[in-house]
């Protein structure tokens, strides 16, 4: 059996005429999404064809006369930006999904219920999501997408966005193995080295990241942290 290729077509159709790029299905949309990503590893190769699937090139003054330009790296960001990307059937279902799953985990980590300033566990939102037969789209950035989201539940279950504000105390055995791993759990904004060599720091995190975080500078310390969760906002 054939092994399938690692890549998609992307296409636009300008003036009347076709033009097609080999892309990387996963770059392709994290590109179209805004996020740096490398044209290199998004294009399978630079050429752009007119029929990519008989091998036809697309002529320089075909591109010229579309695309104002030969350059088929311009030209692949243009079809990127505007044109298609086409999936079969059962990439565009697992790309889908992904997509959800980013999405609902974003909201987990970042919302609460104001009624209790408690995380919203995912198999909640899930079943939110099916109740309102809430789509996903797979062009759009996941992010915006559950903000969007976030709104739309709200008319049905107390919901919102929020960050919490962490202030930690950490022994001074402790101290420097965690000041390094503070900027990955969160937003730094203050960090204190007291006379007796401990450290007491704020950060700020997605609300929903309250029991990760606690449990990580727990395992950390062997428990000896003091954390604090000073206000949900």
């Amino acid at each position: 059996m054939a092994k399938k290729p690692d890549y998609v077509i992307a296409w636009i159709e300008v003036k009347g005429s076709r033009f097609e790029i080999l892309v990387r299905p996963e770059k392709a949309f994290e590109y179209r999404e805004g996020k740096e990503v490398d044209l290199d590893d998004v294009l399978w190769t630079d050429t752009v064809y007119k029929d990519s699937r008989k091998g036809l090139k697309a002529s320089p003054e075909a591109l010229r006369k579309a695309f104002g330009t030969e350059d088929p790296r311009k030209i692949a960001e243009v079809i990127l930006r505007r044109g298609e990307i086409q999936l079969t059937t059962e990439e565009r279902r697992k790309m889908l999904e992904a997509k959800k799953r980013k999405i609902i985990n974003y909201i987990a980590r970042n919302a609460v219920d104001p009624t209790t300033g408690r995380p919203i566990p995912e198999p909640r939102i899930e079943a939110a999501l099916e109740e309102l037969r809430i789509g996903v789209d797979l062009y759009k950035d996941a992010e915006a997408q559950a903000v969007e989201i976030v709104r739309k539940l709200a008319r049905v279950m107390p919901i919102r966005l929020a960050r919490a504000l962490v202030e930690v105390v950490v022994p001074p055995q402790f101290s420097g193995r965690v000041y390094g791993e503070l900027r990955r759990l969160g937003n730094v904004l203050r960090a204190d080295w007291l006379p007796d060599g401990s450290l007491k720091a704020e950060i700020e995190i997605p609300a929903g990241a309250q029991v990760e975080v606690i449990s990580r500078l727990s395992s950390l310390t062997r428990g000896s942290a003091q954390v604090n969760v000073k206000e949900v906002k």
